[in-house]
């Protein structure tokens, strides 16, 4: 083991490891911005709202993440119409098509996280609202979106951690991530067990801060649920 080149790829390998967090950042808040629209519409009594949902979700969660980054990036080219319109500069760009490939995919994941939690919201405490006289708006803020937090939160936060993970696939479209400038840099010194076994422990500390942030995150929200139920309960 050369530990030395080990060492001295780190700022390399650092500057990868920003492009991954700005990447899993931007498709984390794009994919949750995109779920919450996916889960009203597989909500709705409205078959023609919840049957497309389900699809979307059918479609993105039963095909392959690089398949659809393959798509994406190889496969909207070869339309005209896409590369004479105004998304072409965005989608001739790896980091962009990753982008999209990465939000698209996690908004199926999160929308079903976010499903699971409406519905395990007991019914009894949605009734009692309906009965004081509680707005649907009302219901949903003060009723079913705090529990449904707590309850989603955990689930939520594996599926950030798995994006993490998964955005290693972006290098297999040209993009220097993490992944990416390790492989770059193994092909030049050839030393694949070094430079990778160094981005595998960036990888893990990434991971390993990410998951007390959201592990905090969660014993922030549960005991204002806690005391929210409490209080209730005594009203």
């Amino acid at each position: 083991m050369n530990f030395q080149m080990m060492l001295n790829s780190i700022p390399d390998l650092l500057n990868g490891a920003i492009v991954t967090l700005q990447l899993v950042l931007a498709a984390s808040v794009v994919g949750f911005v995109l779920a919450l629209g996916i889960t009203a519409m597989r909500l709705s009594d409205k078959r023609y709202l919840s049957v497309p949902a389900y699809g979307y979700i059918f479609f993105l969660r039963g095909t392959p993440l690089l398949v659809q980054i393959y798509l994406i990036y190889y496969g909207l080219s070869q339309f005209p119409e896409i590369r004479g319109s105004i998304l072409w500069p965005f989608l001739r760009e790896p980091w962009w098509c990753a982008l999209a490939a990465f939000a698209l995919n996690t908004s199926a994941y999160v929308s079903e996280v976010m499903r699971g939690a409406i519905k395990a919201v007991p019914v009894g405490q949605i009734e009692a609202a309906k009965a004081i006289g509680l707005s649907p708006i009302q219901r949903f803020m003060k009723i079913t979106a705090p529990q449904a937090v707590q309850i989603g939160l955990p689930a939520y936060s594996n599926e950030i951690i798995l994006l993490v993970k998964a955005s290693s696939l972006a290098s297999t479209v040209t993009l220097l991530d993490l992944t990416g400038v390790a492989r770059s840099i193994a092909s030049e010194t050839y030393m694949p067990v070094e430079i990778l076994g160094m981005a595998g422990i960036i990888y893990l500390i990434m991971n390993f801060i990410l998951t007390r942030i959201l592990r905090g995150l969660e014993w922030f929200v549960s005991p204002k649920m806690k005391l929210a139920k409490s209080l209730s309960e005594r009203a």
